[in-house]
């Protein structure tokens, strides 16, 4: 079962899944209407039961198991969700690993912490096809100016998925948010090595919006594996064993 934390002024319920283990824990930060017990996610924590490692993984508010509705959900409260987490149950370096809009929010969260808490700052940080300002450049310039005009005007557009049945709602207040925390306007420190993993395939980030990221992180040591026929999930049992790898090589 998962144990619950508390967020924001809200006190919106976060659900926790934590694993007690040796070496800096392993935090997982999903992807966007993505959820703990998703693919990645259960793979790192078989992994980490395997090899006694400890392992932090939640849901986003509005997401899986916590509270609070998706459309409220925004990349501050998202932001605020991941570092209420991080600061409840890391107590050393951890290595971070997000996957999709989840390599955005690790980033933000790293520079976070190593501003505020640098003893909890991260040891190592791995990216799936990170999402890095995707409100902007994967969501925003990629909209016809009839859809932005709508998306203002209605404050929301249901926008079809490939992993869900449902429309993914995409509000104007998440896009509008989305400005505060834009990384790709400047040099990116992470105090730590950064390896990302970007499929070639990928139909949401495009593999060249990894190297623009890469661009953008000059002081640190980052690799970069491109894999051809990958596509954007990562999830085929050789891509969770690339996966895997990256983090073994950065514990």
């Amino acid at each position: 079962m998962p144990q619950s934390v508390t967020a924001g002024q809200d006190a919106r319920p976060i659900a926790v899944l934590s694993r007690e283990g040796k070496g800096p824990p392993v935090v997982w930060l999903g992807g966007f209407k993505s959820d703990m017990r998703a693919t990645k996610a259960t793979a790192l924590d078989d992994w980490a039961a395997a090899n006694g490692r400890a392992f932090v993984r939640f849901d986003y508010s509005g997401h899986g198991e916590s509270g609070g509705a998706f459309e409220d959900g925004t990349i501050s409260r998202w932001l605020e969700d991941a570092v209420t987490v991080t600061e409840r149950f890391v107590h050393e370096r951890p290595i971070f690993v997000g996957s999709s809009m989840g390599g955005w929010i690790g980033l933000l969260v790293a520079r976070h912490l190593m501003d505020k808490r640098p003893q909890i700052a991260p040891v190592g940080i791995v990216l799936i096809a990170p999402a890095v300002d995707m409100t902007e450049r994967l969501m925003w310039d990629r909209f016809p100016e009839d859809l932005r005009k709508s998306v203002q005007e209605t404050g929301v557009y249901h926008r079809p998925s490939a992993y869900s049945d449902d429309p993914y709602p995409i509000t104007w207040k998440l896009i509008e948010d989305g400005r505060k925390h834009i990384l790709l306007d400047q040099p990116i420190q992470t105090g730590c090595p950064v390896h990302i993993l970007q499929g070639m395939e990928d139909p949401d980030v495009p593999w060249n919006h990894a190297l623009q990221l890469v661009e953008h992180l000059p002081g640190d040591s980052v690799s970069l594996t491109l894999i051809k026929d990958g596509d954007h999930r990562l999830s085929r049992r050789e891509d969770i064993e690339r996966l895997i790898a990256a983090v073994e090589a950065i514990a």
